[in-house]
């Protein structure tokens, strides 16, 4: 660590060899005075005419100190303490010190802010500038005494001029004086302040650690700073760099302390955010497991299969869907409040991501935000009614739905954040949104939207669910329909702007949702390969020049069976085909029965 001075002992010391650049100079200057001036010699005559000796002159002595020596480094600490002293002595009792004759220069100009006492002159500047510095003791002519009556101000120092005005500071010294061309130099410091800390830029942890794994620490400093987390520490490079590797993450807070070569220190507090563990892929290729797939062996199990034979490599697990339930051992107050934390089956989140990551395979957490029939049945059972969407009457809103939160609401948009985040802390790899719109049709009212665009209210949930989410280090999409792309107006989803705070856009291009003709395909239902086609290419183009990826919802159930298409295996295989082609290697794979094709399945090639 770089030297320290300490700045509590007294000024007045005497330099030792091999001391600190920043040790005390103390000096002794003799000087021989005459009635308290430089001295004269004195020679009289007796009344017969003999020579008498005169009486020895007394002679002042100069105690010169400083702080600071010459060619030292003054960090902030020393700073405060910083001073220039000089202490007069006369050999002769009778005889007061005169220190008229002496002057501090600092940069070239008078110092005239010097405290000076019966037999010391002294400066503590208290702030200076960062940079090299020089001061200077001077003794300089002392003025001539003025004639008996004549003035005043050259009592103590202090100047007077033909007008009688007194220009003299409070101490003495003269706040016009200029430096005597004929002044003495008694003592010179040239020295450096450095008093400004080194300022700590963290580059890494980026997000939550992994609770028990080793923590990379690294960021940038001032070059040649020390930087500390306890005993361990490290000295940054010539740009500043520095890289400090913990055994393990700490809980809580990350204590950072910089000390720079001057020995000015900065302290750095970092709030950790811990998971118990995470997984992560470059390409996702998933399925749906809702709450009651995971809880049945019967359909949790082929899914493990498909991670087993390497067909998808995560798992996408509902944490509040449709109904508007919680389907995980939440600790959300709200939903407690209006019972959403009472599903049919309940996930074990906590297992699940064990088990999960013990694979290496990411947990997709879905949330369905304002598809919420529990939340607007309950608004309106108790007087809360601006809690949910309403229609044009002031009534519950259903059209084709059992009802929806409402995304104006303050509270609403709370309550659903809150479940993200707890499941982020609990190490879900990714919040994957679902039904973050507005429903369609026009005649929905949003209590408390006013003039607002709806677009521009779910544009703000999803930048605030952003924030709340990135710290925990987990991905962010949203699942987004079809036709957003290029009419979002419809359910107010506006895909470029939403882009700005999403990791990807999940849309669900099922062939299934698409009418006759729509982009140009006569039958989508029964041309999966073209209508996914088609729907890409209209995507690439919605989030080109973002970062934002696209892993598309396909759609692998029994209904287009049902209605005539020959293979559930061929229809799946045509729309992975079609999705492939279009240069994404990454989907999610949706079956309301969680029951999935692995024979239509295959990996990009």
């Amino acid at each position: 660590m770089p030297h320290r001075t300490s700045t509590s002992a007294p000024v007045h010391r005497t330099s030792v060899p091999g001391a600190s650049p920043h040790a005390a100079r103390r000096r002794r200057h003799r000087t021989a005075l005459a009635t308290g001036a430089l001295a004269v010699a004195i020679a009289a005559c007796s009344g017969d005419g003999t020579m008498l000796r005169a009486e020895p002159e007394p002679v002042r002595t100069l105690d010169v100190t400083s702080t600071v020596s010459d060619g030292g480094t003054v960090n902030a600490e020393e700073l405060e303490e910083l001073a220039f002293e000089v202490r007069a002595s006369m050999d002769d009792p009778g005889a007061s010190p005169d220190l008229r004759d002496l002057q501090l220069e600092h940069g070239g100009e008078p110092v005239t802010d010097v405290e000076v006492a019966d037999d010391t002159l002294r400066w503590a500047p208290g702030q200076l500038e960062d940079g090299e510095h020089e001061v200077r003791l001077l003794s300089v002519p002392v003025p001539d005494e003025p004639e008996d009556g004549e003035g005043d101000g050259a009592e103590d120092g202090a100047a007077a001029d033909g007008d009688g005005d007194d220009t003299a500071t409070d101490d003495g010294q003269d706040a016009d004086a200029e430096v005597d061309e004929d002044a003495e130099v008694i003592e010179t410091w040239r020295f450096t302040v450095d008093a400004i800390p080194p300022e700590i830029t963290l580059t890494s942890p980026d997000g939550a650690v992994v609770a028990g794994d080793e923590l990379l620490v690294a960021g940038t400093t001032e070059p040649g700073a020390t930087v500390a987390i306890g005993s361990d520490e490290v000295v940054a490079d010539a740009e500043g760099n520095f890289e400090l590797t913990l055994d393990t993450a700490p809980e809580g807070e990350l204590a950072l302390v910089a000390t720079d070569e001057a020995g000015n220190t900065s302290d750095a507090e970092v709030s950790l955010i811990t998971v118990p563990s995470r997984a992560t892929v470059d390409e996702i290729r998933s399925v749906h497991v809702s709450f009651c797939g995971w809880a049945a062996s019967s359909l949790r199990e082929p899914v493990m299969e498909l991670i087993d034979a390497g067909l998808i490599n995560a798992v996408q697990l509902d944490l509040k869907d449709e109904t508007g339930k919680v389907g995980f051992d939440t600790q959300n107050e709200f939903a407690e409040r209006i019972g959403s934390n009472t599903p049919d089956c309940r996930v074990n989140l906590e297992a699940a991501i064990e088990e999960l990551h013990g694979l290496g395979v990411p947990v997709i957490g879905r949330v369905v935000a304002f598809a919420d029939p529990v939340l607007a049945q309950w608004a309106f059972e108790n007087g809360e009614e601006d809690l949910a969407v309403q229609d044009e009457n002031g009534g519950l809103y259903t059209g084709r739905y059992a009802g929806f939160g409402n995304f104006a609401n303050d509270e609403v948009v709370e309550y659903n954040i809150a479940i993200a985040e707890e499941a982020a802390a609990m190490g879900v790899d990714h919040i994957l949104w679902d039904y973050i719109r507005k429903p369609d049709g026009s005649s929905a009212r949003f209590p408390g939207l006013g003039d607002t665009d709806p677009q521009d209210a779910i544009v703000e949930f999803t930048r605030l669910a952003h924030e709340r989410i990135s710290p925990f280090g987990a991905e962010h999409g949203a699942s987004l329909y079809g036709i957003s792309a290029d009419r979002p107006s419809e359910v107010a989803q506006n895909v470029p702007r939403m882009s700005e705070y999403l990791d990807y856009v999940a849309p669900m291009t099922y062939p299934s949702h698409w009418g006759p003709g729509e982009y140009g395909v006569g039958n989508p239902l029964m041309q999966p390969y073209d209508i996914m086609e088609a729907t890409l290419e209209v995507w690439l183009e919605a989030v080109e020049g973002t970062d934002t990826r696209i892993v598309p919802w396909l759609e692998d159930s029994q209904y287009p069976i049902s209605l005539g298409f020959d293979s559930r295996e061929r229809y799946l295989r045509e729309q992975i085909d079609a999705t492939y082609d279009a240069g994404i290697n990454e989907w999610i794979l949706w079956d309301s029965a969680v029951r999935y094709t692995s024979s239509g399945m295959r990996l990009p090639d």
